[in-house]
């Protein structure tokens, strides 16, 4: 159905090929997987698929793509809109329309199906992706995971042969990607659709893939073999497969279901052993960050030099640094509730952060928990109750006051880079902070290595220009940051750098606020996990009491090794 033959591809302004050789072939009612490093030329592969490249982002192609029979150097995308569906990183991007119905219809129509044929497949998409409830909603007031099934749900209305998916559960709740991701098997097993699919969330995914595509390095040829065995020298795995290769097991597990079954030996060796310390075990005396951001890097480089070692340990370990358990706070709410239109989107929210302490918001799409960071920054104003942040209510606060105390990184990079290069962008980022020159382009340079001063961040990938967006707010290094979905589109890779920058952070006393679907990071990395439904927080507690009560919100770990206290590869790795 989709054949590569020798396909390079090149930008104008590239030093080198972003895909070179490439042969790969899927057949009709395969679900072909294809992981990699981030900036290893993903995209580009499946926009090569649709005809986006070259004749949408430009580049020069050599080779040959067909999908279904159909060359797309003689066909454009318009010309095979019929055949291929496809989704991108940035839902936003996707949207020709303003509410969801309209943009569900877009697509048929635009193929001039009868009405009747329209409504049917409306209502069948509705109920495949949980939407019927947001039929008449406009598309602007929709989360980013309800925004991102929409985008798929437009692309499934047509019918067409092919679906192309770039993370496609990457702003999905767990829930919600379960859904998502059994509507995709329903369609490759009882419709024979074909899926080629890119995604960093491999725990959530690799178990129903076909086959998995490997793109190791820029440039690199692809390896195509069945899941377990791509998986065995892949470069980015999921924590089950990390598990599976620490206890030796072969064939490597691909499912919590595989890998509980050959668990009772490592069970075995971990019985009567516990957890290094870590989230919310004991108080520590990191003093909590304060002070102009002027002179903020220059602090921050005297607290680094005083917990250097301590911090090497921990993140060598993978453990969280302990949260303070009396520090001053640095953000709270008392009885918030803010309202959107006739949607109640908070209600009787009661939250205290401290300096020095990581808390992961969870939930499902919709809970609420991207109003509550946007009310801790001033973006949203309350409709009762109050919120304050740094000692001042942020909505009440000038803006250039307030990102002295609180840096929000928010779903969309986009919305914080206005640049035509990283180098500018980091210019314009330091003499906002007051800080030293150097100071973004050395975070910079630690999240993401080897991107040049002169790229264009349109031309980053998703996850890149996401660790871009958070160096430029981290270098005011502000005492409260908050990160809305902050690994979406970030491989294994680029998340353990995040992370160890995270716990830097904490450890020099910063209050981390995130809002997250990523079960993992928040395993790895918070110290209290607060759940959101409806607009209410239904738990608050421990990491480690609250996600492994939660079957939903539980690591790969946990669900594995239950009832063991262990949530994370780096502790089990520490015991043994």
């Amino acid at each position: 159905m989709i054949r590569f033959e020798n396909v390079t591809v090149t930008y104008a302004d590239a030093g080198a090929p972003t895909l070179a050789g490439v042969d790969l072939t899927v057949p009709e009612g395969e679900l072909v997987l294809l992981v990699g490093p981030s900036g290893v030329g993903k995209s580009t592969l499946l926009n090569a698929v649709s005809g986006l490249v070259p004749h949408f982002t430009g580049g020069t192609l050599r080779g040959r793509v067909t999908v279904g029979g159909r060359d797309t150097r003689t066909h454009r995308p318009r010309e095979l809109a019929d055949v291929v569906g496809t989704v991108g990183q940035d839902p936003l991007a996707h949207f020709v329309t303003d509410t969801v119905e309209d943009e569900l219809a877009y697509g048929m129509e635009s193929l001039g199906l009868a009405p009747a044929v329209m409504r049917r497949r409306m209502e069948e998409t509705l109920d495949l992706l949980g939407l019927a409830a947001l039929r008449e909603r406009p598309i602007a007031t929709l989360s980013g995971g309800q925004q991102q099934r929409v985008a798929i749900g437009s692309v499934l209305t047509p019918h067409p042969k092919v679906l192309v998916l770039d993370e496609p559960t990457s702003a999905l709740d767990p829930a919600a990607a379960e859904e998502v991701l059994a509507v995709l098997q329903r369609l490759v097993h009882d419709l024979g659709t074909t899926v080629l699919m890119a995604e960093h969330r491999l725990e959530r995914v690799v178990q129903y893939a076909d086959r998995v595509a490997l793109l190791p390095a820029p440039g690199a040829p692809v390896v195509v073999g069945p899941p377990a065995e791509v998986m065995a020298v892949s470069p980015v795995h999921p924590p089950v497969v990390a598990l599976g290769r620490l206890a030796g097991w072969d064939p490597l597990p691909l499912s919590v279901r595989d890998a509980r079954r050959r668990a009772g030996g490592l069970r075995d060796r971990l019985a009567g052993r516990t957890p290094p310390p870590g989230p919310a075990t004991a108080p520590a005396s990191a003093a909590p960050a304060s002070g102009a951001p002027g002179d903020g890097p220059r602090r921050a480089g005297a607290a680094r030099s005083g917990v250097r070692a301590v911090l090497e340990r921990l993140v060598r370990g993978g453990v969280t640094p302990p949260a303070p358990a009396a520090a001053p706070a640095v953000a709270e709410a008392r009885g918030l509730a803010v309202r959107r239109g006739r949607v109640e989107a908070l209600r009787d929210v009661d939250l205290v952060v401290r300096a020095g302490e990581t808390v992961a918001l969870m939930g499902r799409n919709g809970a609420g928990k991207s109003t509550l960071l946007g009310t801790l920054v001033g973006l949203v104003e309350p409709a009762s109750g109050s919120v304050l942040a740094g000692g001042r209510v942020p909505h009440r606060t000038p803006p250039r006051e307030l990102v002295r105390h609180v840096g929000l990184v928010p779903q969309e990079p986009r919305d914080l880079l206005y640049a035509d290069t990283v180098a500018a962008e980091c210019a314009a980022a330091d003499a906002d902070a007051g800080a030293a020159p150097g100071a973004c382009r050395a975070l910079v340079s630690e999240l993401l290595p080897g991107v040049a001063d002169g790229t264009h961040p349109r031309d980053l990938s998703e996850g890149q220009r996401l660790a871009l967006a958070l160096a430029v707010v981290l270098t005011a290094r502000p005492p409260l940051l908050l990160l809305d979905e902050p690994t979406r589109g970030l491989d294994y890779a680029a998340k353990a750098r995040l992370a160890g920058v995270l716990r830097g952070l904490a450890a020099e006393g910063h209050a981390i606020v995130m809002a997250t679907h990523d079960v993992e990071l928040a395993a790895e990395l918070a110290h209290r996990v607060v759940i959101l439904a409806d607009g209410e927080v239904v738990a608050d507690g421990p990491t480690h009491e609250v996600v492994v009560s939660s079957p939903a919100f539980a690591p790969q770990v946990a669900k594995v090794l239950a009832p063991q206290p262990w949530l994370t590869v780096p502790q089990v790795e520490a015991a043994l």
